[in-house]
């Protein structure tokens, strides 16, 4: 299929082709739409092995950005980042700088901030060239790590998905496997044992494991075994397209939600789910933390406004529940009815025009 071809299955807008030869910068900005507004969306750094793999992931990536701002209320278009290198050693402040200089010239059409193998710091030297970065620490005018507030939208997306299967969102004694201890996976841990929960957890860096370990009382598996660990919840906080054919099957909870974005491998998988009764919570919901963290940040960043809409991802999940049930339909096909309704509605209030 042909890259035309590939963004019209989605309703893509742009597919944004960047390099620089002297920093080695190779970059792709996918835009998905931008009927509600600037488009918001985080910047990815991974060594992919493929020119496919890239443009794949920015495209899906890019769409779950568009659901996340249209379901949440937030006035901004869907879009990703994402910059095709490995974050450990190919990262240089010339590389972040060119990338920054090519999302100003986008003149705001496009703001971007951290995502999985990018940080804070590295969006300060970005922004030396830009003035579309978002998620920056707070030393430097920003709103500070994004993965805080991600980690604690998760927690509350798991409190309202347990009050809808055991009645009670009171997660003490529940039983948690989280794949993946990275910025989110290690804080919602936290917040789990917190809560009282036993967590099982696992990370394909074992750097990562063991610091989680030498902190918290995490029990810990291989990365290939988190899929049969007999739990009540799986989080997944690592790469999508974890649940799939393979793993369908072997997974033993009733809830999964987690930070991943994509989660479901395809949409099939999301319904086989539905007919064993695993409750997968919509990841473009749970995971929205950080996108109304930054958001506000556009705004002028006010801590306590942020907590309240995060904590509102529970009576929000609980709405996409409860429409699910109505519609006898798996919660993600309800939570895209509801992507689907407000970006019609505010698709019909643009067209009047403003001088």
């Amino acid at each position: 299929m042909s890259i035309f071809d590939e963004m019209a299955r989605e309703g893509h807008e742009q597919l944004i082709f960047m390099q620089d030869a002297e920093s080695g910068l190779r970059s792709v900005i996918g835009i998905h739409n931008s009927t509600l507004g600037p488009v918001l969306g985080g910047c990815r750094m991974h060594d992919y092995d493929t020119e496919t793999e890239v443009i794949d992931d920015v495209l899906r990536l890019s769409v779950g950005m568009t659901a996340k701002s249209a379901v949440t209320g937030c006035n901004h278009g869907g879009g990703k980042a994402v910059i095709w290198g490995d974050p450990e050693t190919d990262k240089s402040e010339a590389l972040l700088r060119a990338f920054g200089r090519f999302v100003q010239s986008m003149r705001g059409r496009f703001c971007t901030g951290t995502d999985m193998g990018t940080t804070g710091e590295d969006f300060v030297v970005a922004s030396q060239e830009s003035d579309w970065m978002v998620g920056l620490p707070v030393y430097a005018g920003g709103s500070g790590d994004t993965s805080v507030t991600t980690a604690y939208g998760v927690f509350c997306g798991l409190q309202a998905a347990a009050a809808h299967i055991w009645d009670s969102g009171d997660l003490h004694g529940r039983r948690v496997a989280v794949q993946g201890l990275g910025k989110v996976g290690r804080r919602l841990v936290q917040h789990l044992l917190e809560a009282g929960c036993s967590v099982i957890g696992t990370d394909i860096d074992g750097e990562s494991v063991r610091e989680v370990q030498a902190e918290m009382p995490v029990e810990v598996v291989e990365p290939g075994e988190i899929y049969d660990v007999d739990c009540d919840i799986f989080a997944p906080c690592a790469m999508g397209g974890i649940v799939n054919a393979d793993t369908v099957d072997r997974l033993k909870c009733q809830i999964i939600g987690g930070a991943a974005n994509n989660q479901l491998a395809y949409e099939g998988v999301g319904r086989m789910l539905h007919e064993k009764e695993i409750l997968y919570v919509p990841d473009y919901i749970i995971n929205a933390g950080g996108l109304i963290q930054v958001a506000d940040e556009l705004l002028g960043y006010e801590p306590e406004r942020v907590r309240r809409k995060t904590e509102g991802l529970r009576s929000l999940l609980q709405r996409c529940f409860e429409l699910a049930d109505e519609l006898d339909m798996p919660p993600f096909e309800a939570a895209d009815r509801l992507v689907e309704e407000r970006i019609q509605k505010i698709a019909q209030i643009n067209r009047i025009y403003l001088v």
